[in-house]
């Protein structure tokens, strides 16, 4: 096996194997062989062999004198005795270095000497993939892997090469000394690489300036390239790039074993490339939907929904006043949020929000935690105590439920909304109390005044102002802009690594009904964020079966359930006026009065005909 003996100043002679195709020298201790002179760059010469004969070539400015005669490139010959700075060498092609243990013969030795490129390539691909994994900014990744590839190749110069819009963009350019090239537009033939792009087919060129092909092109001409070598970076069938290397001082310097091991390497960048790719469109998703969540909050409330967004019209231009407020809508839907966003955007955000629930107080005690009770008004009062009216004072008391109070004590609230003053249980004089009443109610209060469970005075008392929020079901794509929301937010809290919705479980957040609404989004999403080891959430997951979901209707009939609700939502808005319905639909009245037959009942009282 052909080797180096070393002689240098003040150091004991050495010898060492030239067992790859190209062995860097110099003074910098990544060099193959590494020469101990201060006087010599970090990198001044490679040996290249075709399994053959030996060159010496020299780089940059280095002197290299061979039988005294300064020469740039060196057909090496045995015995050959040749000068480096003050470092002396001398080639032999007789290995006198004792054989590692384990080998059996030249067989052995020369099996071991051809895998020893592959297996550097495939540890330098190993490092770099350790490399990967612990960091995701994109070009230190870059820069690492073209000079892991320049070191595995023997090239002295190497280019990552990204389509933009469908035209290619240097993204790195790189030497031999890990340095970045300036301008590298300048340092690549446009001719190769337009080839490559062209067919999107792995190039080997051994000698640019003879090849049939390549040698009039301009910029092979003016750039003296030699050896080439040029593989796509494909993604799926799509071309991201080009890798491009080369050497412009050694010709046939790359084969197809430097080739298999660009293209694994092409591989890899092309997976770090769409990996980035991927975080770079993750990123832009995320800040396009914080800005449609920012666009959408109203406060501490989302919503970008029709209905929603005329709710946060409403409560703009309300809150501002004095004005009863009754708000209305199923449980869940977020009535108590309202009535904060109404005191924290009104002159009395600096005064206290005390919140009662009418419905969850037994009657005997509701009295008094709403007005209070003096000392010995009943069993236990065992002192002065003020109520909820009394501590609201200076801001606003919000009434949840009000739909639920004992009718006994409806004609006392009245009382103290008309008066301003509130008297306490066993007391007899009133306190005058300075508050603003915002109460919401599930229920529907023209029912329950017909069926005399809610008076009708205090009804129009409160109703100054009506706010009505929409279930979760009918707001469209709110539903899945909180869930994505709600997800992030428990995530965080619960440390989970859940990262998003399977597609189906989207399809099954849309067709869910959400009885329980938001309250009801909100607990099965900590479930699912508590209980799942999945990163993408199922229905299941989110306790979602399919028979909870409403059956698929056959075409006709869910055309003719729209079209059924749809009739119904334009009598409504026209106060049940058939006449001016059919008008608006343009559709024969005798249509809406056939409506109206099926849905087996006459317009609401009041509507005209």
């Amino acid at each position: 096996m052909p080797i180096l003996k070393i002689v240098a100043p003040g150091e004991p002679a050495r010898s060492v194997r030239l067992t790859k195709r190209v062995t860097s020298l110099g003074a910098a201790s990544d060099n193959d062989v590494v020469l101990p002179s201060s006087a010599l760059p970090a990198t001044c010469a490679h040996v290249v062999t075709d399994g053959e004969a030996f060159e010496i070539s020299a780089i940059d400015r280095v002197d290299l004198i061979v039988r005294g005669k300064k020469r740039r490139k060196h057909r090496l010959a045995h015995g050959d005795e040749l000068q480096i700075g003050d470092v002396a060498l001398a080639f032999h092609l007789l290995d006198d270095l004792p054989v590692p243990s384990g080998d059996t013969g030249p067989l052995a030795k020369a099996g071991a000497t051809a895998k020893r490129p592959v297996i550097d390539a495939y540890r330098q691909l190993h490092d770099f993939s350790a490399r990967l994994l612990e960091n995701y900014r994109l070009d230190p990744l870059l820069d690492a892997l073209m000079d892991a590839v320049i070191d595995v190749t023997h090239a002295d110069k190497g280019f990552l090469v990204l389509l933009e819009s469908g035209e290619p963009t240097i993204k790195v350019a790189r030497n031999v000394r890990r340095e970045n090239i300036a301008p590298a537009i300048t340092q690549l033939s446009d001719s190769i690489l337009a080839r490559v792009v062209r067919d999107r087919a792995p190039l080997i060129i051994s000698d640019a300036l003879r090849d049939e092909e390549f040698k009039t092109s301009l910029s092979v001409v003016n750039l003296k390239l030699c050896s080439v070598m040029c593989v796509p970076l494909l993604e799926r069938g799509n071309l991201l790039g080009v890798i491009y290397v080369g050497n412009d001082r050694v010709a046939s310097l790359f084969d197809q074993t430097a080739l298999d091991v660009l293209m694994v390497f092409a591989a890899q960048a092309s997976l770090l490339i769409r990996n980035a790719l991927l975080v770079q469109e993750l990123t832009i998703d995320k800040g396009r939907l914080e800005e449609r969540l920012e666009a959408m909050r109203f406060g501490q409330i989302l919503g970008a929904c029709a209905a929603m967004q005329e709710v946060f019209r409403k409560v703009d231009k309300i809150a501002v006043t004095d004005i009863s407020v009754l708000i209305t809508g199923e449980t869940g839907t977020g009535k108590e949020l309202i009535a904060r966003e109404i005191h924290n955007r009104s002159p009395r955000r600096k005064g206290p929000f005390v919140s009662i629930n009418c419905g969850a107080i037994p009657e005997m005690l509701l009295e008094s935690e709403l007005f209070g009770h003096v000392r010995g008004a009943f069993t236990g009062a065992i002192g002065n105590k003020p109520g909820r009216f009394h501590a609201a004072s200076g801001g606003t008391l919000f009434l949840d439920e009000i739909g639920d109070m004992p009718i006994s004590l409806q004609v006392k609230i009245l009382r103290a909304l008309e008066e301003k003053a509130v008297m306490r249980v066993g007391d007899t004089r009133a306190d005058p109390v300075d508050i603003r009443v915002v109460a919401a109610t599930n229920r529907e209060l023209d029912v329950e005044i017909k069926a005399g469970r809610f008076r009708e005075d205090l009804f129009y008392r409160l109703n100054v102002v009506a706010l009505h929020l929409p279930p979760l079901r009918e707001r469209g794509d709110d539903i899945v802009l909180l869930a994505r929301y709600l997800l992030a937010k428990f995530c965080e809290e619960y440390a989970s690594r859940a990262r998003g919705f399977a597609p189906s479980t989207i399809v099954a957040l849309r067709r869910f009904g959400w009885p329980g609404n938001i309250r009801q989004l909100e607990n099965h999403l900590k479930k699912a964020v508590v209980l799942s080891d999945r990163a993408l959430l199922s229905p299941a997951d989110l306790g979602i079966s399919e028979e909870a979901l409403p059956p698929i209707l056959p075409l006709t009939q869910a055309r003719e359930e729209w079209q059924r609700r749809y009739i119904n939502e334009v009598l409504a808005r026209n106060g049940g006026n058939r006449t001016k319905t059919a008008r608006d639909l343009g559709v024969d009245p005798r249509t809406i009065f056939r409506h109206l037959e099926r849905e087996n009942g006459e317009p609401e009282p009041g509507g005209e005909v």
